[in-house]
């Protein structure tokens, strides 16, 4: 992608986001939504990488180690927590991928903020932040959080084809997850949850430009 043809979706993100109703589309919990956001609710951030390989658009992903957390296993963005030292959860997403997967501050164009996403089961209130890199990444992990990451092109994960309803299984829930949203890569890896429900949110923006 050449800034030339950033420059739409630049102008595109000046206007109101799709916001919840995109998410909605892909929606997949383990426990319900309450009807008022706790006040314990944990604030934290993830940065959701666009970046060239070849002539394609490709979004980070990466599959989380297997731990027995609530996420464990997962395919989500990097991204963690807000701590008192961040400067803001802009910081906070900047930090986690760079901590997670070795991306560099100073390499990431951040675009703007996504919709805010509260997740239940870990009592996290999600800021996701959309960046672009102009070059393909590299990677250092961290092999404590991250099994490995995955480089999707964004044409191909946002066909409708990619999108199916499934069961899937959560190390919070003793029994099966039925009838789950979820994006299907050609590989087969589910991604659903949070992380299926911000990427609905980008889809709908890159469809409108």
């Amino acid at each position: 992608m050449t800034n030339e043809q950033l420059t739409p979706l630049k102008e595109r993100l000046k206007q109101p986001l799709p916001g919840r109703q995109a998410q909605e589309r892909m929606v997949g919990r383990v426990r319900l939504m309450p009807l008022t956001l706790p006040e314990n609710a944990r604030p934290s951030a993830v940065l959701c990488l666009l970046f060239p390989v070849g002539n394609d658009l490709h979004i980070l992903l990466m599959k989380r180690k297997e731990d027995r957390t609530a996420h464990s296993g997962q395919v989500s963005f990097p991204g963690g927590r807000y701590e008192k030292e961040d400067a803001d959860y802009k910081a906070t997403a900047l930090r986690e991928a760079n901590e997670e997967v070795g991306i560099l501050s100073a390499d990431v164009d951040v675009l703007s903020p996504l919709t805010s996403l509260y997740i239940p089961v870990s009592n996290f209130n999600v800021y996701p932040f959309l960046g672009y890199t102009a070059q393909q990444p590299e990677y250092n992990l961290s092999r404590n959080e991250v099994s490995y990451i995955l480089e999707v092109p964004v044409a191909k994960l946002f066909h409708p084809e990619r999108k199916i309803v499934t069961d899937v299984t959560s190390p919070v829930s003793p029994e099966p997850i039925k009838n789950v949203n979820a994006y299907q890569l050609e590989d087969g890896t589910i991604i659903w949850g949070a992380t299926a429900m911000i990427l609905s949110e980008i889809e709908a923006i890159v469809n409108s430009l």
